[in-house]
């Protein structure tokens, strides 16, 4: 077509020479076209050809018109001559022209039959080569697929080779002809279509399950070789500075309560080692174990290996810490000392336990199941769980043992730091597989903050009701109330503690005014069992002594401790006057009697007959023998009063001169007025210094041994 339209333009002058040597070389071209698709015809080739003759004789025909036209034209004008030789030349050179073009049409026209025969016999032809092209392309596949087939083959070969030899020489290499062997499994499943495919098939499954047996032998044998328990010299490197023990294990630190609240929010805040379990080189080829167990369907023996292996090198590593199983039994045949002491180290191990054993564990499950979640959670829980309630069964038999007031601190303990490890056992033990522990925990927290309340309920009760029958004898401040004082000292080091445990149970209302309102309920329950006692003491004096004493004491107390901030002002005060009200009953019972024998009421004589004359003179009409006799019985019962008071104390020093101080107050000027009054009396007389034994000085000397709990054999001062 191409050819056609270049060598028939219609607007090009052609010879027929030309037009012959274009017609021949179209046939030579035509001759040599290879066989063309089937269905193809070679007429197409023509019909440009043809369009383009049958335009060039429409404009030989539009050129005879346009000459017939110029001709009569000329007619017209008068050059006849000239002009009819020039339209012979052209109408000669027109039918020239319209010969060529009838020549070329009758050779084109031959072209139609000439190319349908080729035509018709190319066509069993094209059908062969189309034949021997799919064939071509068939055996192309057919080789690319055998090739694959045959590397296949040799993977297989490579990977079965190496399987056989087994993981110990090379993991790595054998890990990765596991996963060959798989992709092998894989293509043959999809390629159903090969003879003896199910034979390969079976081979292959065969020669993996071998490998994933050996692959669980290297993963146990590996995890047993790193798995080694933790010495408690390790553990102790990871906590912080301020925790690690001075010597030895916990074992030998006994536990104390110089408790603070500050150091409790330090353990919060400090900073532990994360600790490694296994070797880090060693992590990553047990995942890649772990990974293709997995995928193979053995997450049951996996599961296995590892909580055999990894909960008992937990288990020794805490025995070697010290941690024991203990039944409420063994708790309540333990010594009081023992028990504080195996309660501290608990509390030791508790923190030690979660913060560095059980997040190392977390931390070496996390790597070695990373991407299995399920399987990682469950791993975790299995092999921490007989260890975890190996720890908190301690914690159990504390709170099912019999209370008694001095457990209040320890279960507050016990609680403190349960409750200071609840966020971290909250992550350490976070997932579904998780939860039976977090509640296990969580329960024993209830348990101790219960138990811990009902302890002080029961401590109230027993400072009330404390029937003990010994009685302090000087006067002092009772053991009951040193102990109960010292309890409230303590409870408010506890008091954030304290103020959680309230909310715990709290049905309403502010946990500090409730935290007052216990202390205020302990200490008017100290007082009214005081009241009780001091009932034992037969001289009244000494019962006001007695309470003096005590209540002194628990005002001081509270006034030099944070009880002050809770308990109030008001609450300090009120009982500083009942301290005063039982110093004055004191002076009045102890000393009233003497009083009245330096007072001047009853020494007048009323007839006077009785008296020698000169007598009665300085003394305003005394009786000489009642003075004597008024001087005889100061003596004895101030001597009296000096052996007996002399053994009663007053512990504190301030309040032991101010007591002194107030009966020298009323005694000595009384002594002074009355010896000024009626001594002369008695010195006048025989032997004055029988009856005047003490001058004022004597006996505020004598006054300044009261109070001093001396005994009776102690010489005086």
């Amino acid at each position: 077509s191409s050819f056609l339209s270049r060598h028939f333009d219609p607007e090009e002058k052609k010879t027929p020479q030309k037009v012959r040597e274009r017609a021949t070389k179209l046939s030579i071209i035509i001759s040599k076209i290879h066989p063309l698709p089937r269905g193809f015809c070679y007429q197409r080739l023509l019909l440009p050809a043809k369009l383009t003759v049958t335009r060039r004789h429409s404009a030989v025909t539009t050129s005879k018109a346009y000459l017939r036209q110029t001709m009569a034209v000329a007619a017209m004008a008068g050059g006849v001559d000239s002009l009819s030789d020039r339209a012979a030349k052209m109408k000669e050179a027109l039918l020239k022209s319209q010969t060529i073009t009838e020549n070329v049409v009758s050779i084109l026209g031959s072209f139609d039959s000439r190319l349908s025969v080729l035509e018709t016999a190319m066509r069993p032809t094209q059908i062969r080569t189309h034949a021997i092209r799919k064939a071509h392309e068939n055996i192309d596949k057919t080789l690319k697929a055998a090739e694959v087939l045959l590397a296949e083959f040799d993977i297989s070969r490579q990977a079965e080779a190496q399987i056989l030899r087994g993981p110990h020489e090379d993991l790595e290499s054998y890990l990765e002809a596991i996963e060959q062997l798989r992709k092998n499994i894989r293509f043959f499943s999809s390629s159903k279509g090969f003879k003896s495919g199910d034979a390969v098939l079976d081979n292959a499954n065969t020669l993996l399950a071998k490998a994933i047996s050996k692959l669980e032998d290297e993963f146990k044998q590996l995890l047993v070789s790193c798995s080694k328990p933790v010495e408690p010299d390790r553990l102790f490197e990871c906590l912080p500075e301020s925790m690690r023990p001075s010597a030895g294990s916990p074992a030998n630190r006994p536990h104390s309560h110089n408790h603070s609240e500050q150091q409790n929010s330090n353990a919060e805040a400090a900073s532990f080692k994360p600790l490694v379990m296994i070797p880090p080189r060693t992590v990553p080829l047990l995942h890649d174990l772990a990974v293709h167990m997995v995928q193979s369907g053995h997450q049951q023996q996996l599961l296995k290996t590892y909580r055999d292996t990894r909960s008992s090198v937990l288990e020794e590593s805490l025995r070697k810490l010290g941690v024991e199983r203990l039944s409420k039994e063994d708790v309540q045949k333990m010594q009081w000392e023992v028990l504080e002491a195996k309660i501290g180290n608990w509390i030791h191990f508790m923190r030690i336990a979660v913060k560095i054993l059980f997040a190392g564990e977390r931390r070496l499950c996390d790597q070695i199941f990373d991407g299995f979640d399920s399987l990682r959670d469950q791993c975790f829980a299995e092999c921490t769980g007989n260890n975890v309630s190996m720890l908190l069964s301690f914690g159990e038999a504390i709170t099912k043992s019999k209370r008694s007031p001095e457990k209040l601190f320890v279960l507050l303990d016990m609680y403190e730091i349960m409750r200071e490890l609840h966020s971290e056992i909250e992550s350490v033990f976070s997932g579904k597989v998780c939860a039976e522990i977090r509640e296990s925990t969580l329960g024993l927290t209830k348990k101790l903050a219960q138990t811990a309340q009902e302890t002080f309920g029961d401590f109230e009760e027993a400072v009330e009701k404390d029937a003990t029958k010994t009685a302090v004898l000087d006067g002092t401040v009772h053991p009951l109330t040193s102990y109960v004082i010292n309890y409230v000292k303590f409870l408010f080091d506890y008091q954030s503690t304290l103020n959680q445990l309230f909310r715990e149970f709290e049905t309403g209302g502010e946990t500090v005014s409730q935290l007052a309102t216990v202390t205020m309920r302990i200490m008017q329950a100290l007082q009214t069992n005081l009241d009780g006692k001091s009932k034992q003491y037969k001289d009244q004096a000494l019962t006001h002594l007695f309470l003096m004493n005590n209540i002194h004491y628990m005002v001081r107390s509270v006034r030099r401790s944070e009880a002050k901030d809770l308990l109030g002002d008001d609450w300090v005060q009120r009982h500083r006057r009942v301290v005063q009200q039982h110093a004055n009953q004191y002076k009045r019972t102890g000393w009233g009697k003497i009083l009245q024998c330096v007072s001047a009421q009853g020494l007048t004589s009323s007839g006077g007959s009785s008296s020698a004359p000169g007598e009665s003179g300085s003394g305003s009409g005394a009786s000489r023998g009642l003075v004597k006799e008024r001087f005889k019985i100061f003596n004895v019962q101030f001597e009296e009063l000096h052996q007996k008071q002399s053994q009663w104390t007053v512990p504190d020093t301030e309040l032991r001169e101010s007591l002194r101080l107030a009966v020298a107050e009323v005694l000595l000027p009384a002594y002074r007025s009355f010896v000024k009054r009626f001594g002369p009396l008695v010195e006048s007389g025989k032997t004055p210094q029988k009856y005047i034994k003490y001058t004022a000085e004597d006996l505020e000397r004598m006054l300044g041994e009261f109070f001093e709990g001396k005994t009776l054999n102690e010489p005086r001062r």
